[in-house]
């Protein structure tokens, strides 16, 4: 098995929207904000490729959207998620599987392109099996209006126009069984119904794709939680559950949404779970 990290450029949000009920005089120690109280943030994604499989973990935000919808989110940087592929090695139409941990915009923006012509929307991996979870699913379609902004229907229905979607199976907190080689889904429903959280065994570990669950090193203390989460207390119950399996098991976290730090480790402490260290991929 062979990871390549994908970046697909940075945005910012606010402070604290990403933090919560938690003060600025503490969140800021770990994530300065600007001055207009915004924060940087990644938009990481992950190939694995394994075997005749090339997965493809999140899409970021894409780049189809309007100008005025990109001002709000301060994007920066030269990357994009064509671009890291292509330097990965790969083109869109290697891509055998993309695993879209949930369905909001800078997760899922990039699974969708605009043909050629402008005129409608079409899967950007054509040759690609597209997975998500039918609880998710269903939740995204039929949006609540605290997270209507975030699902977009132009990143969503076109995947099952396309025919290329299928749905995990969802089995207590985790999948019914491997849904690709060498992966399980631990599912997480704080911050949206039903995010799947990719939990992959790699080098005699558990390499976790952390996605919204922890967005950044930050976010490890339980209260730090995003104010986007629909279920708050949910959140922190499923966040005590994880980390204090992440540290006893020694598990990489890879991380989404750190512009720092692509990975890190946690251990236990007497205040609970805290970073242990944290490191690129390419140190695994």
């Amino acid at each position: 098995m062979t990871i390549y990290p994908i970046e697909t450029g940075n945005f910012k949000l606010d402070g604290g929207a990403m933090f919560g009920v938690v003060p600025k005089s503490l969140w800021s120690r770990t994530n300065p904000a600007d001055e207009n109280n915004m924060c940087s943030w990644a938009m990481r994604c992950m190939l694995v490729e394994h075997g005749d499989r090339l997965v493809l973990i999140d899409t970021g935000m894409g780049d189809k959207q309007s100008e005025k919808f990109f001002g709000y989110y301060y994007l920066f940087g030269d990357d994009s998620l064509k671009k890291s592929i292509r330097a990965a090695g790969f083109d869109t139409a290697d891509i055998t599987d993309v695993v879209l941990t949930h369905l909001h915009f800078d997760h899922c923006g990039g699974a969708i392109d605009f043909n050629r012509s402008k005129e409608i929307y079409a899967p950007a991996f054509p040759n690609a099996v597209y997975w998500s979870s039918r609880p998710h699913w269903n939740w995204a379609v039929n949006p609540n209006p605290r997270e209507k902004a975030s699902f977009l229907a132009e990143n969503i229905r076109p995947i099952e126009e396309s025919g290329q979607l299928k749905f995990a199976e969802r089995e207590g907190r985790f999948s019914k069984g491997e849904i690709l080689p060498g992966f399980r889904f631990f599912f997480a429903d704080g911050h949206t119904e039903s995010q799947m959280i990719p939990m992959i065994s790699y080098k005699g570990r558990t390499l976790v794709f952390c996605a919204d669950l922890l967005p950044s090193t930050g976010h490890i203390p339980l209260p730090y939680v995003m104010g986007y989460d629909v279920r708050p207390l949910e959140t922190l119950k499923e966040k005590e559950l994880f980390l204090r399996t992440a540290a006893e098991e020694e598990y990489i976290l890879f991380l989404e949404h750190d512009i720092t730090s692509e990975c890190c480790t946690v251990k236990m402490t007497e205040k609970g779970v805290r970073l242990n260290e944290t490191f690129s991929f390419s140190e695994v």
